[in-house]
Order: C-alpha cells, then structure tokens, then sequence
C-alpha cells in the first residue's frame, strides 16, 4: 500500500470531491469544476487543488474521461496549473532509492517555440523538483501529450504500453524513463 493511502480521507473537501459522478459531467463542465477548484483556492477559501490529498487527486485523474482530460489540458490556464500540481505531488512522492536524474518534458499543444511546454525535473539527492527553466543536460527527453501525462504520473497509464503505440517519444535513456514512474508513489488509490 502506498504510504501516502494508509490514512482514511478525512478532508471534507476530499468527501466532496470523491462524491462527484464525474462520468455525469460533460467536457465543459468537468473543465469548470477543476476550474471552479482553482478559483476557489485563489481566493483564499481553504478549497484548493493543492489541499486535495494525492489519492483524491490520483482519484479524480483516474475517473476523468481521455475527453475529459484533453478538454482540461487545452485550457490554457489549468493545463499549467494541473502540470504544475502534478509536478508538485512527484516532489513530495519521491521514492527513497531514486537514483539523481535530470529528464526534460516536451507537452505537445502549448503555446512556446515548436507547439510545446517545456518543464525539467530534477532529482538529485533525494529531492525531486520540477520547474519550466531547463537548464541541464537531460538523461532524457519525454515527448507526450499531457492529458497521457497525467494518466502515466498517477499510474493510470503504462509508459512503455505508451512508447510502443507511438504516444510517447524519448530521446535517451529509454530504459530509464519505462521505469520512471515508479520512482514516485502517486499510483491508482
């Protein structure tokens, strides 16, 4: 079991958003609730993507629809703000016998040169830490869609089951990025 899961959710905001039928929602409307979450948090109010334990979030990711989330991902706003909180939760979910690595990630469908977003993750002696400023030389370089993103970080997707379909494209260490997942423990709840 994964540590971060031991515990029963006792957040009120979790209850909320585990009693959420996201197969009810639309598209649209599945966007305005993530949206709605990030407003709320903006303005103070104690509700906050952020204050979401992971396994609600893994939770929500895992619900959500491939339309679902390619909706949220194409908005211009959420799609750096659920990167970013992903990025985030591998910082805080980083497994102790992480080997130090630098990997590069190309988001197809963003706005810099090329058509992407470009974020670096850094682990390197046992932090993990992720920001767009990529300024080392990368053990790898991941090209893939964010909404398959999300689904591989919160073990909802199988990254080599990716690469084979074409959905993932790596530059280096191949066999390091299969198994970078598991280097984090932000898997299915």
């Amino acid at each position: 079991m994964n540590r971060w899961n031991r515990l029963p959710d006792t957040s009120a905001f979790d209850e909320f958003a585990r009693s959420i039928d996201l197969a009810k929602l639309d598209e649209d409307q599945f966007v305005r609730l993530i949206e709605t979450m990030d407003m709320l948090g903006k303005a103070g109010t104690g509700i906050d993507l952020a204050k979401l334990s992971t396994s609600t979030f893994v939770w929500i990711i895992e619900r959500a629809s491939s339309a679902q989330l390619d909706a949220l991902m194409a908005h211009d706003n959420l799609r750096t703000v659920v990167l970013s909180e992903i990025f985030a939760r591998m910082g805080r979910h980083l497994r102790d016998n992480a080997p130090d690595a630098v990997v590069h990630w190309r988001f197809t469908g963003g706005c810099e040169t090329g058509g992407y977003d470009r974020y670096q993750t850094v682990i390197e002696k046992g932090r993990c830490t992720s920001g767009i400023v990529q300024d080392r030389d990368p053990r790898a370089t991941v090209t893939i869609t964010p909404a398959d993103f999300l689904k591989v970080a919160t073990g909802n997707a199988s990254a080599p089951l990716l690469f084979i379909r074409g959905r993932v494209k790596v530059k280096g260490d191949i066999p390091f990025i299969a198994n970078f997942p598991g280097h984090f423990d932000l898997s299915s709840p």
